[in-house]
């Protein structure tokens, strides 16, 4: 039995207008369901049945303009309904996602990537005393970032981990990419940051997006497709059937 909320007149509110309701507000659902925000859709449907009673005593059903209204209203709902039941029964199945998949893997090559590392200080001084220090073997790396880098990196040796051509500031990311596997800048690389030292660790080729990484995103798009297809093969029956004239 569905649990009643309120009173109006010969009308109810149940439960299950206020879990409709805020159904309804789609993303905005999350902000009324609490009791405050419960409250306020109970005094929206408390409103909405009083003037329901008010139309019913004033006969407002009768009124042409309330009729026309709803010959409007009928008509959207029957497309709508219409085209349910042309999509309703559409679906796509794990198969043919992983066949669209195996067919079309040079679509899901993602991009070359670099792994490396960097020591960021202020001037271009302290920047080449610090790669001489490098070089000639006097600190490591990885000391040099934790004693002098300002980057947060500092403490991982300075290392940024993996990004892709354009996640970093042009200068850096022409530098970088530029590099091979295991070189050290020659000459500090000046950004609106300051000034770095860049290590290159590794360089990982563009490789294809595994199925699980993207099956969900894929099968709303053949979905999708799928459904246009099937939309638009209904038209053209149609238009068979009822010949359309642009004038």
């Amino acid at each position: 039995m569905e649990k009643i909320l309120a009173r109006v007149g010969t009308l109810t509110v149940t439960e299950a207008e206020v879990e409709e309701f805020l159904q309804g507000l789609g993303q905005r659902a999350q902000a009324y369901n609490n009791p405050e925000g419960r409250k306020i859709i109970l005094e929206q449907l408390i409103g909405n049945k009083l003037l329901l009673l008010d139309a019913r005593r004033n006969l407002y059903e009768g009124e042409a303009e309330f009729r026309a209204e709803l010959a409007k209203l009928k008509d959207s709902l029957l497309v709508s309904y219409a085209g349910k039941k042309v999509l309703g029964g559409i679906s796509i199945t794990d198969k043919e996602i992983e066949d669209y998949y195996n067919e079309n893997k040079e679509r899901f090559i993602g991009e070359e990537s670099v792994n490396a590392s960097h020591i960021l200080v202020e001037t271009k001084e302290l920047a080449l005393e610090i790669l001489a220090k490098i070089k000639s073997g006097e600190m490591s790396f990885e000391d040099a970032a934790k004693q002098f880098s300002s980057c947060p990196s500092k403490e991982n040796g300075g290392e940024l981990g993996d990004f892709t051509q354009g996640q970093m500031v042009p200068e850096f990311d022409q530098a970088v990419f530029a590099m091979q596997v295991g070189e050290i800048t020659e000459e500090p690389v000046q950004t609106q940051f300051g000034f770095h030292i860049i290590k290159l660790n590794a360089k990982n080729a563009a490789e294809v997006a595994p199925l699980a990484e993207i099956k969900e995103q894929l099968g709303e798009m053949l979905l999708g497709e799928k459904r246009r297809k099937a939309y638009e093969s209904k038209i053209n029956q149609l238009k068979i059937m009822y010949p359309v004239d642009l004038l």
